[in-house]
């Protein structure tokens, strides 16, 4: 890891505190553990998902340049890269489709729509273990 002097890290500091605004969340310890591991094992950093999540859903357009679709047919390691990246993002998605059903009523647990949600994550599971035999 490279460590930043003293006058870098205050010159980054000023240069975030002028360019981004901080949101702060409050979740339950188990919760950030497992957003923590999640993203651990997708290769992507916490803020870069949320901030990500946080464009998407207020349908903001990041400034990231997108990749050329040649740059995964360059080498096998980039393709695999990738396949860990969305594979990692299906199981964050199926993790937090886990996460509310488990958070449902138990007097809507015996709807169409508790079932429906119930079966999406099976899918997933289904689909993340196939992905998984792919690399």
């Amino acid at each position: 890891m490279i460590q930043l002097s003293k006058a870098a890290n205050q010159a980054k500091t000023k240069w975030n505190y002028a360019n981004y605004a901080q949101i702060k969340v409050y979740v339950t310890p188990e919760v950030a553990s497992a957003f923590k591991a999640v993203c651990a094992a997708a290769g992507v950093s916490m803020n870069s998902r949320l901030s990500q999540f946080i464009a998407d859903y207020s349908n903001a357009q990041t400034k990231k340049k997108p990749e050329k679709a040649t740059d995964y047919i360059s080498n096998n390691r980039k393709r695999r890269k990738r396949h860990e990246e969305l594979v990692g993002e299906l199981m964050w998605l199926r993790d937090a489709q886990e996460c509310a059903n488990d958070n449902v009523h138990e007097n809507f647990r015996n709807t169409e729509n508790y079932e429906a949600a119930v079966e999406r994550v099976a899918k997933m599971d289904e689909a993340i273990e196939i992905l998984g035999d792919i690399y």
